[in-house]
């Protein structure tokens, strides 16, 4: 267990994280960010326990039972993991819950529910036609006091459970994706990370040889990194440097294993917090994701599996104050509303704790960076005072 980095105030939060369990894939680097953040601006007690060898048969074997006989909370059932035993209470037990079957290694952690006045899991990704398969781990989701969703289709989950249901959105480290003080040139035209639209893909490599525009995207098809940290670093600088984002809703083409549900996650955040134009789809029929991407031309939206970017992207060189206007907007919005910070502080709302000053003193360097990007990216009629 390692310590709160707030000496002078006794740890109030555990957290209860995956970091040791699983390889560094690079779709964990935004909660391992929240978990950094959070370590810097709650007073949190970390328990991080390790996988054993036999954990992934012993896994895959307890999610064949669970999908038959009732699992009630109990450490047996937390299979291949190093149980974890409490000596103090607290205020808040906390996790982050990225798939499913990582509830059942919350049983690791002997007494929680003693040792802890409320508990919150953060449920990143689920899709509701998965329910049946995942019986066991939807009893100890039961067990919350406070269940968040990164997802909108949680309807049947609010039903099914007593504890408290309320959706939650990704969130970003806005002052590390901030290209400012020191913006670098934006030399990367266009970037793509992940799952692409093959239509695009060809059109962007088509314009990359015989425009010379600079197109990053991948070009192997693994999901392992040699370190969070250095993939995140490395795709915060990319960031940073790209002119054009290309974002779409999440495993857009792979509607099988969604079940019709049309959901976002970060993806759309590291476009937003760099400065950079985000082109491509929306979620649909999200109301949430309408809500939180609310200003003019957050997504310059366009159907990247049918629609042709070629255009569409030399109409926007053509408009270099629509391209400052939008720009400024993503990066404020994000810097105001979107980092971690926020997120974390409507939890604490939620179960009505009061923010630490070094949330306090996070939100103040937040809104003068904004200010920052404001004034630096201001208009030109209200740069002269027309």
């Amino acid at each position: 267990m390692s310590p709160s980095r707030k000496e002078n105030q006794p740890p109030r939060v555990l957290l209860l994280s995956e970091r040791n369990i699983y390889d560094p894939l690079v779709w964990r680097c935004s909660f391992a960010e929240f978990e950094t953040i959070l370590e810097q601006i709650e007073a949190v007690d970390v328990v991080a326990p390790r996988r054993k060898p036999w954990f992934v048969n012993g896994k895959r074997l307890a999610l064949r039972l669970g999908e038959n006989f009732k699992t009630p909370l109990n450490p047996a059932m937390a299979p291949g993991i190093e149980p974890v035993t409490l000596s103090k209470d607290y205020d808040v037990f906390f996790t982050v819950v990225e798939g499913a079957s990582e509830l059942l290694h919350i049983n690791a952690v002997k007494g929680w529910k003693d040792h802890c006045k409320t508990s919150i899991c953060f449920l990143v990704e689920f899709y509701i036609k998965d329910i049946p398969t995942y019986k066991s781990c939807m009893e100890v989701l039961a067990q919350f006091d406070h269940v968040l969703y990164m997802f909108v289709g949680r309807e049947p989950f609010e039903k099914r459970f007593k504890s408290q249901g309320r959706y939650v959105p990704a969130g970003i480290d806005t002052l590390r994706y901030c290209p400012y003080p020191n913006p670098p040139q934006r030399s990367i035209d266009v970037l793509s990370i992940g799952r692409r639209a093959e239509k695009t893909h060809q059109t962007l490599l088509r314009m990359a040889r015989e425009e010379g525009i600079f197109y990053v995207h991948d070009t192997i098809d693994s999901l392992r990194a040699y370190s969070v940290e250095q993939h995140r670093r490395m795709m915060t600088d990319m960031a940073k440097r790209t002119r054009y984002f290309l974002v779409n809703p999440g495993k857009f083409n792979k509607p099988e294993e969604t079940g019709g549900q049309s959901e976002f996650g970060y993806r759309y955040f590291e476009g937003a917090a760099p400065g950079a134009i985000m082109i491509g789809d929306v979620p649909r029929n999200n109301q949430e994701f309408t809500k939180i991407f609310h200003w003019e031309d957050a997504v310059i939206k366009l159907d990247l599996e049918n629609e042709d970017i070629a255009p569409v992207i030399k109409e926007l060189n053509s408009q270099p104050e629509r391209q400052r206007r939008i720009r400024r907007n993503n990066m404020v919005q994000c810097l105001l509303h979107h980092d971690w910070a926020y997120r974390w502080e409507s939890i604490l709302d939620m179960v009505g704790l009061a923010p630490l000053p070094a949330l306090l003193q996070r939100k103040e360097a937040l809104r003068k960076r904004a200010e920052m990007v404001e004034e630096t990216l201001m208009e030109p009629s209200r740069a002269t005072g027309q």
